[in-house]
């Protein structure tokens, strides 16, 4: 004889496995406290791993640096949020709104300075956080695609900061955002179409902020919510931080492995507030200043691009347009998306900067562009551009196509020699040039942001 239909049956076992799929037949809790905790302590770990590595946990192998620049993008987005109450994206009332901000909404100024320096910071620590993947050795296999994630966040990050510097729209903001996409104007064959795509015409006006104030607002915040979680997982699917080691240790094939609550879980909630409260302070401290408002017939000298652009902006004082803007530029993206892909001698993942000898070898290179990048700034700037008056050379020769060839040949040179000087590892050779080429593009960076003044003329800081 057949059961009678009963639908609550059915009704009863589709709940009956949801609730068995939350709480497994061992570990069912008894209290209504206890299934509070053991659902969240369930949600924690889908984004992080149920144990990892006791030595991960050091706070001298990462620093804190990419937890921090989560807990920096999450402040971005909630004070960007309660900023779009006010602000308002056309060129007379962006500049108005930004002065309400200010003086008239309760808490406004507090906002829009956690906002930008928090802003700042990010651009900062996901920096940081990158050369401590580099110098940890951290891009090795399985990480490879996981340092590739890590460059286009990183270009989010510069792209949320540019688009948001144009809003304030005062004159600090305008003039710095067209000197920037100036530069565009020397990329070949699509330069001047691309200035005009991102600039929404000719000039820096209402279609400009418009462009702007959707990339910053809408697209940026997509893309860094989508690549953040990617890395996220990445890092994880990768088997998480590398295990630091000494120079002479070897990879543990089983490391010993704590709960990740509360031993992780308890150092990120450290720092994160210990960040909060830092970017608290600057915010009471220091108000974030508004200049004029925009006025396109009156540039201020110097007329500078953001701090984080003023590396190619001096780079393109000393060299060609082209060179500066595209061809530099585009060797180095390719070279850092290179890295993890060239052939090493050996895995150094978890030794800070790949062995003993590859440390002196990076402070040697250190202290060489240290002292070699000044002398060249120097040269370039009071005697070669006035030997360049006397003699009749094309621009795109004497200012362009000779200085790439022998800043190229020497980084080629200077990679070959360090090799055979130390007999290094590939590892070491390549970290040493990487070095070379930081050091570098530091100095150019702190040369335009606090030694150029009027008219882009060397002068020191305290005569700015």
């Amino acid at each position: 004889m057949k059961p009678e239909h009963n639908p609550s049956l059915k009704t009863t076992g589709f709940f009956h496995q949801i609730f068995r799929s939350i709480f497994p037949d061992p570990l069912i809790p008894k209290s209504d406290q206890e299934r509070k905790r053991y659902l969240l302590k369930n949600l924690i770990l889908h984004f992080r791993p149920p144990t990892v590595p006791e030595k991960t946990l050091k706070f001298s192998l990462t620093w804190g640096l990419g937890g921090m620049a989560a807990v920096l993008i999450f402040l971005q987005f909630g004070t960007g949020l309660l900023l779009k109450f006010v602000y308002v994206p056309t060129p007379l009332g962006a500049y108005k709104s930004i002065l309400v901000l200010n003086n008239e909404v309760v808490f406004g100024q507090l906002i829009r300075n956690i906002h930008h320096w928090s802003a700042n910071l990010l651009v900062l620590m996901v920096f940081l956080h990158m050369l401590r993947v580099f110098f940890t050795g951290a891009f090795h296999p399985p990480r490879q695609f996981t340092w590739i994630i890590g460059l286009g966040l990183f270009g989010l990050v510069l792209t949320a900061n540019f688009t948001g510097y144009l809003l304030p729209y005062d004159q600090l903001a305008y003039w710095a955002v067209t000197v920037s996409t100036g530069m565009l104007e020397y990329v070949p064959a699509v330069g001047s179409r691309l200035q005009e795509i991102i600039r929404g015409g000719n000039e820096i006006g209402p279609a400009t902020l418009n462009i702007f104030f959707a990339i910053h607002t809408a697209i940026v915040p997509v893309g860094l919510t989508i690549l953040t979680a990617f890395h996220f997982w990445r890092i994880r699917k990768s088997n998480g931080l590398v295990i630091p080691r000494a120079p002479e240790e070897k990879i543990e094939e089983k490391p010993i492995r704590v709960p990740t609550l509360p031993n992780l879980l308890l150092r990120e909630i450290v720092v994160a507030l210990v960040l909060i409260a830092i970017v608290m302070v600057m915010s009471v401290s220091l108000d974030v200043p508004l200049g004029d408002s925009a006025n396109p017939g009156l540039s201020p000298n110097p007329t500078k691009a953001p701090w984080y652009f003023s590396g190619p902006q001096e780079l393109l004082l000393h060299l060609h347009p082209l060179f500066a803007v595209f061809i530099i530029p585009l060797v180095l993206a390719v070279v850092l998306m290179g890295i993890p892909y060239l052939k090493y001698d050996t895995h150094t993942e978890g030794i800070w900067f790949a062995s003993l000898k590859g440390r002196r070898m990076a402070l040697i290179a250190g202290l060489i562009s240290l002292i070699a990048t000044p002398i060249g700034i120097l040269l370039d700037e009071y005697l070669i551009n006035f030997l360049a008056g006397f003699n009749n050379f094309p621009a795109f020769l004497g200012n362009g196509l000779i200085p790439f060839i022998l800043i190229f040949s020497g980084c080629i040179g200077f990679y070959i020699l360090i090799k055979h000087r130390y007999s290094a590892t590939n590892n070491e050779a390549v970290q040493t040039l990487f070095v070379l080429i930081l050091v570098a593009f530091l100095i150019l960076m702190i040369t335009g942001i606090w030694f150029r003044g009027p008219g882009m003329k060397l002068t020191w800081p305290l005569k700015l």
